[in-house]
């Protein structure tokens, strides 16, 4: 790979974990363009051309153009929404709909470049029925889950397989008095179930009687597997209490993982996993775009190195 092709890293302003892998392709000399859909079109602009050889044309920010055509690969991690405040409403809502499709189908569609992971294939794995039904053909364990709008049927449910804890099925910005908060997972029994379970989807899981958490961690063909130890329901909850040991994954395991990206078109995913008293793992949801960076530390795993390997196409 010729050193002048640049990778792309869409993510948000505030994102320490692509500042460590951006420092990482900076110190071997690979030239980086960062960008955030938010950006657009204030300090963002591009122009793209389509050819019979693909997508041609420039993508420039303040401070770096890119070549389209010659992207080495493209980091996709948590950008911000487009945003035109200085619009009305039915404009800004026209214009944001011309930038999601404009900009967004341009930067899914760059000639010979590698995804990381690609924004449409992120979008696919995000469906948390569509990724326990792939883990369950890839031949992972998954707890008994139900996914429902009907109450009579929960209650059902939670009788056969109880213990049972309640899941978001995707996790949209929640704000309690202006603060952004994390809906737990939480133990949930018959009598909690109501009426207002049908007033949306909702999902129901058998609660692993577990021991401990895994996170695995896939970055190309490496895998890093580190176990979580907590006291927790949601280690998520309370980061203080956690201890870190990086383990060796059950025989089948690192095959299912990839059976699992393969599926899904992907080249990165953040797997959780409840282990039991028997050392059994059962797989609970892989995160396309989850975060890894806050365990190199912890644990001493090479990972940032890792995804530097894998952005500069090292193997490729």
């Amino acid at each position: 790979m010729s050193a002048v092709r640049p990778v792309l890293v869409v993510t948000m302003i505030d994102d320490p974990t692509a500042d460590l892998v951006i420092g990482e392709l900076h110190d071997r000399g690979v030239p980086v363009v960062r960008l955030d859909s938010g950006d657009f079109p204030a300090t963002l602009s591009f122009a793209a051309t389509l050819t019979p050889h693909g997508i041609e044309g420039t993508l420039s920010t303040l401070t770096r153009t890119a070549d389209l055509s010659h992207v080495r690969s493209l980091y996709y991690r948590r950008p911000s929404g487009f945003t035109f405040a200085h619009l009305d409403e039915q404009d800004a809502r026209f214009a944001v709909t011309q930038a999601r499709y404009g900009l967004g189908g341009v930067l899914a569609s760059l000639p010979g470049c590698l995804y990381v992971n690609h924004p449409h294939r992120i979008g696919d794995a995000e469906f948390k029925p569509s990724g326990l039904a792939a883990a369950a053909q890839c031949g992972f364990r998954i707890p008994p889950t139900l996914v429902t709008s009907e109450p009579d049927t929960a209650r059902t449910f939670i009788q056969a397989h109880g213990p049972v804890t309640y899941k978001p099925l995707s996790t949209p910005l929640y704000q309690i008095g202006g603060v952004s908060c994390t809906v737990e997972v939480g133990e949930v029994t018959v009598g909690e179930i109501d009426e207002r379970v049908a007033g949306t989807a909702h999902l129901f899981q058998h609660r692993v009687d577990k021991v401990a958490d895994v996170r695995v961690t896939v970055i190309g063909q490496q895998v890093f597997s580190v176990r979580i130890d907590s006291g927790l329901l949601d280690w998520r909850t309370d980061y203080d209490r956690i201890t870190y040991t990086v383990v060796e994954p059950p025989p089948g395991i690192v095959d299912a993982l990839h059976r699992y990206l393969d599926h899904f078109g992907l080249v990165f995913g953040a797997f959780d996993f409840a282990v039991d008293g028997t050392e059994g793992w059962w797989f609970l949801e892989c995160n396309p775009s989850g975060q890894w960076a806050w365990m190199e530390p912890e644990t001493g795993l090479p990972m940032v190195a890792a995804m530097g390997d894998l952005l500069e196409r090292k193997t490729a």
